[in-house]
């Protein structure tokens, strides 16, 4: 275990108590807790003070790995002038987007609305005494500049306006919430779902491709795990006909390779950054979010096993590694993030100089990871350098006259070498908090590593996860939303229900446990009884118990997270078929005609709904296999060595308890197996052999 030093450290600021922060968990409030600002969590308290004063509330929202929040803090948040001015003017609420993605998602849209601009953070908001937006946007500077007003100026402006415009205001505030309303997609009568939106989606994406360095956008440019997977999945649903759709696999596998090859792959340490400044991939914001990794640990994992890339395998091993290694908590659970900044600069703590780079490594070393890594090229990252693939292997062990296996031992003791020079310094900030969607979202990535990369490791780390979150976040048969310091808090969102279902169906594929699969059961349950819009269909992102807010967002587009009504209605499906539950398949259903206008307007933006339509409309593949659990296990990873997105294998031992419609599927004196394809199981199957012809498989 390595011990981190950070340049930050929340909880000292405890210590210098100014403002109403001090109670809280999140490691980003905690960051706020000294400030001059008089600042409150979101909650009562605030809210009351804005209504009795008749002030409007400054809303600032962000989170800890966050670089312009930190800028906007240190400029205008720790100045004392500033500080005095937000006190006079307003009641001061600082909320963490990552443990309140409710507050986030209606106030983002809402200033997107008000300003006709783009959204981000730190963003900073408005609101009357009533939580109505009236003004917002989100970084501003302390003095003029980048076209933007002093924010102090702007302080007296909007306070001004709150005062002498209220009937403006309200009128506003009326259109407003009219603009919220009409947001919410309203379902296609007598729509047909069927498979266009896959076909469009997939021309979007080839329209968009970046065919250098792979990836759908420009500068900046993000991972989108969500058209990764899509891409692979058309490949696969093309692939037994006569015209496989080579394009679409070349589309993920380009991109999975530049990425790897780049600067937002962590060339050391494993584990991606959150998106690159640049179209090459080469410069990243340097914060490594646990959301992306748990994400791209499947599709390389995915992309391993259908195209048999040691490539993939490599950064699968390595990222899995990295989350082991520096994010698990010592319960099991895994933290949030690491910061993009370290004392005070943003990349700090990744990047090096030739000169540092050769005082740790022998000649032979240094010459073979400095050609790779293009040390001995021009500085790529304020005059220092962030270490990018610039030269293949071949190339490099040409170069040094060397067998490519050598010059690949010499690159990988000089990485070690690195890594333990680099583990020395002082480290970003890591967020600590643990977030149910996040964990989710990483024992997903890590079951399904486990599986392709024959690594047992994993998947029992991803069952210490599910453990912590049943013992510590699952409470009277509702999810909680945050852990911190012994402190679970928050009531659950769709994304938590929806994701932790996923994830323990990825899991009880590669170990059997029948309580994960209560615990999935269960958590469906909720998502129907408290989520579900049962007039409309899909899924709001929170409960009907949650608690009041402006607007109850129902959203069906990915953004770095997948959709979770997308999430939910693939979910539904697949343990639909698995448990012979029509009721879960209806659900899944009516999302999806909920949801059905946006597909197929806007296909790209809707991938995970995408997905979901193309396991409804295949009727999923399963194979359970019932025996002794090592024979049942060894049957299980025969016939999954290929890659199946529609199929689901269940190894599950002779001695578990089971629900109705599986326990009807018995074991007998061998390991038997039975093919389900939708609603329909065959009779008991015997023979291993004839078993992998059928799926077309060789098993020795």
């Amino acid at each position: 275990m390595i011990v981190i030093l950070t340049d930050t450290e929340p909880v000292r600021a405890v210590k210098m108590l100014r403002n109403h922060l001090a109670e809280e968990t999140s490691p980003y409030l905690l960051q706020h807790a000294a400030n001059p600002v008089d600042w409150y969590p979101w909650g009562e308290a605030a809210l009351t003070r804005a209504k009795q004063e008749n002030k409007p509330i400054l809303l600032s929202i962000g989170y800890s790995a966050c670089h312009w929040c930190h800028v906007m803090a240190h400029e205008s948040f720790e100045d004392r002038s500033t500080a005095e001015l937000m006190n006079e003017l307003f009641v001061n609420i600082k909320v963490d987007r990552e443990e309140r993605p409710d507050l986030d998602k209606i106030y983002q849209l809402a200033q997107q609305m008000l300003t006709h601009g783009s959204g981000g953070w730190p963003l900073t908001m408005f609101l009357t005494p009533q939580e109505q937006p009236f003004f917002g946007g989100t970084y501003f500077p302390k003095e003029p500049r980048y076209g933007m007003p002093a924010f102090r100026d702007l302080l007296r402006r909007v306070s001004e306006y709150y005062r002498e415009q209220g009937a403006e205001i309200a009128v506003q505030n009326e259109q407003l919430q009219a603009a919220l309303a009409a947001m919410v997609p309203q379902p296609v009568p007598g729509a047909v779902l069927d498979e266009s939106p896959l076909e469009q989606a997939r021309a979007a994406l080839e329209k968009s491709f970046d065919g250098t360095f792979g990836g759908f956008t420009g500068a900046p440019k993000f991972p989108h795990s969500t058209s990764i997977e899509r891409c692979l999945r058309q490949w696969h649903a093309t692939a037994a006909g006569t015209a496989p759709d080579l394009k679409a696999l070349y589309m993920a596998s380009l991109t999975l390779t530049r990425m790897a090859e780049g600067g937002l792959y962590d060339q050391l340490g494993g584990g991606f950054a959150r998106y690159s400044v640049d179209g090459a991939w080469m410069i990243p914001h340097f914060e490594k979010m646990l959301y992306d990794n748990g994400q791209l640990l499947c599709e390389y994992a995915r992309a391993h096993l259908a195209t048999g890339e040691a490539l993939f395998a490599k950064v699968a091993n390595e990222t899995a590694d990295w989350v082991l290694r520096d994010m698990r908590a010592a319960a099991g659970s895994f933290y949030s993030s690491l910061d993009a900044d370290s004392q005070g600069h943003e990349g700090k703590f990744y990047v090096w100089t030739p000169a540092e780079v050769q005082s740790l490594l022998t000649p032979a070393e240094y010459g073979a990871f400095s050609a790779r890594f293009g040390l001995d090229r021009a500085a790529n990252f304020e005059g220092e350098w962030h270490l990018h693939t610039y030269a293949t292997l071949d190339a490099v062990a040409g170069a040094l006259q060397q067998s490519p296996a050598a010059a690949d031992a010499l690159i990988e003791s000089a990485r070690s070498k690195l890594l333990n020079a680099r583990n020395l310094r002082i480290w970003p900030a890591r967020d600590e908090k643990i977030l149910t969607s996040w964990n989710a979202l990483m024992i997903k990535g890590l079951a399904i590593a486990s599986r392709v990369l024959r690594r047992p490791d994993l998947a029992a780390a991803a069952s210490a996860a599910v453990d912590f979150v049943r013992h510590h976040l699952w409470r009277d048969g509702r999810l909680v939303a945050a852990y911190k310091d012994g402190r679970a808090h928050l009531p659950a969102y769709l994304d938590d229900y929806a994701f932790l279902a996923d994830a323990l169906l990825e899991l009880l594929q590669t170990r059997w446990r029948s309580s994960d699969l209560e615990l999935a059961r269960r958590l469906a349950d909720v998502l129907l009884e408290q989520f579900e819009d049962a007039e409309s269909g899909g899924f709001f992102f929170t409960a009907t118990e949650h608690e009041k807010l402006i607007h109850r967002s129902k959203t069906f587009g990915d953004e770095s997270l997948p959709s979770g009504n997308g999430v939910a209605a693939s979910v539904l499906c697949r343990l639909g078929f698995l448990l012979g539950e029509t009721r879960y398949l209806d659900a899944a259903e009516r999302t999806l005609r909920a949801a059905w206008a946006g597909i197929q307007a806007y296909p790209q933006a809707h991938m995970s709904l995408l997905n979901a339509l193309e396991d409804y409309l295949s009727a999923m593949q399963i194979l359970i296999v019932r025996g002794e659990a090592a024979s049942a296990a060894e049957w299980a990873d025969a016939l999954g060595t290929l890659y199946a997105p529609t199929r689901m294998i269940f190894a599950i031992p002779n001695e578990a308890e089971l629900p109705p419609a599986l326990a009807a599927k018995r074991a007998g004196p061998a390991t038997v197996a039975y093919w389900c394809r939708g609603m329909t199981c065959s009779a008991p199957l015997t023979d291993l052999s004839e078993i992998a012809r059928t799926l077309k498989l060789r098993v020795a």
